[in-house]
Formats: structure tokens, C-alpha cells, sequence
């Protein structure tokens, strides 16, 4: 069996050599591999994955506060930069932009909500 593995920009070809009495044999490149049927050899491959998803970027309240507006809805796409919505305290509107560019994945808050210092208002991925 053949499989194209894409990493980072970057395409392998993936061959499945054998699959017999509990072992793998799979070739990436030039470089051919064999697993066991013991769970702690096939993880020796899964060592550089991430255990947590760094695809999601949230946006936190800086400051305590009223959200007075909204501007972005889910599914948008923002850029670096671009309001998000409004925080009100003490009389003062902070604009609240987005640290990078992304897809807005969640709004954790609402207009009229209030909002405590270091919780997240926007999730983007």
C-alpha cells in the first residue's frame, strides 16, 4: 500500500511494506522502519506530536469589563490587527484587535456581558 504524507509543507511517499504477527515494516523516503506489536516501540513515532492543539489561538480580556460590541461573527476570517469587538470599564472603550490573523472559531462572550481580566473572549484556529 502507498501513502502521501504531507509534514510542514513538505510531501513523502509512504510504502506499507509487511503487516504480519504484529509487526509493521513501512518505508518513508529511502529509510525503511519496523514496528512491534508492543505499544512503547510504536510510540518511539509519535514522540514529536504535539499533546496539546497549538492551532488554537485565544484572545483574552486585558482588563475587567462590559463588552459593548461585537463586530465579528463565527466562521469569520480576521487579519492581524482587525477589532474585534469592544470592552467598556470605567467610562473607557478598549478596543480589543486580534494578536494574529485566523478563523474565528468561538465568541465566549455576548453584548451586555461583563468580562474578567484573563478570560478568553475569542477563540481563533
Amino acid at each position: 500500500m502507498r501513502l502521501k504524507l504531507n509534514i510542514k509543507d513538505k510531501e513523502y511517499d509512504v510504502e506499507i511494506l509487511e503487516e504480519e504477527s504484529g509487526k509493521v515494516k513501512i518505508k518513508i523516503g529511502e529509510k525503511e522502519f519496523v514496528f512491534g506489536e508492543r505499544e512503547e516501540e510504536i510510540s518511539v513515532a509519535k514522540v514529536n506530536l504535539p499533546k496539546r492543539d497549538f492551532s488554537k489561538k485565544e484572545i483574552k480580556a486585558p482588563i475587567s469589563g462590559r463588552v459593548t460590541e461585537v463586530f465579528v461573527k463565527e466562521g469569520d476570517f480576521v487579519k492581524k490587527e482587525q477589532k474585534l469587538l469592544i470592552l467598556s470599564s470605567m467610562k473607557m472603550e478598549n478596543e480589543i484587535v486580534a494578536d494574529f490573523e485566523g478563523k474565528v472559531k468561538e465568541i465566549l462572550v455576548k453584548k451586555g456581558q461583563e468580562a474578567k481580566g484573563g478570560d478568553t473572549l475569542v477563540v481563533l484556529s
